[in-house]
């Protein structure tokens, strides 16, 4: 319809055929991942959409429940350094709410490069993303329950929470190295180490 924006389509179909229409006029309709760190558009205002903490998204209170969906919107997410995250165009930046992490990391693989250990992490909209310097782990603690929360750097400033399951295989990759004289246990992949915690608080809490 002329005139109509992404924020005033009434389904998530809609929304994805506007955002596909703004790439398709700009001429950056491709294959590959659009350049969202190049464009710089107008905000918009914040729209009904919503990605939960399980992974779960919706859009004006409705589950989006085909993945091709899911996966065009993950496509055109922007994390800012006002800390928001928006759903970016060439011609409008759209406020979203996020829960927690807009990806979740649900499947991984070990495997070597130059004769160290990788470990590529697969997201719950298709992404994968090696565990190195350039996309590293993040550890947070679960306040209510003391919980470790890993999150890896997926692209720009967007994050991926580790699911609890795979949180435990990670960890089963784990091992005790020295890091600045202290034995830490810590997770190596891509050449990069990542501490976790003291070898010591492991052994405690292991009893």
């Amino acid at each position: 319809m002329a005139g109509m924006t992404i924020n005033t389509a009434t389904d998530a179909a809609g929304l994805a055929a506007l955002i596909g229409r703004a790439a398709e006029q700009t001429g950056e309709q491709n294959r590959g991942l659009p350049p969202v760190e190049r464009w710089n558009p107008p905000f918009c205002g914040d729209i009904d959409m919503e990605i939960r903490a399980d992974g779960n998204w919706f859009y004006l209170g409705t589950p989006i429940g085909r993945p091709a969906l899911v996966r065009l919107f993950s496509t055109v997410l922007r994390k800012d350094e006002d800390g928001q995250t928006y759903l970016v165009t060439p011609v409008e930046k759209l406020g979203i709410r996020i829960e927690d992490a807009p990806f979740l990391a649900v499947e991984m693989t070990l495997t070597q490069r130059d004769g160290a250990p990788l470990i590529t992490l697969r997201t719950n909209v298709g992404d994968l993303v090696e565990i190195d310097a350039d996309h590293p782990l993040r550890l947070a603690i679960e306040p209510q329950t003391g919980a470790l929360k890993p999150y890896v750097l997926v692209r720009g400033r967007l994050e991926a929470l580790v699911t609890r399951a795979l949180t435990y295989e990670l960890i089963e990759h784990g091992q005790v190295i020295d890091v600045d004289g202290i034995e830490m246990f810590a997770l190596c992949s891509g050449g990069a180490i990542f501490p976790i915690m003291p070898a010591a608080e492991l052994d405690r809490l292991s009893q």
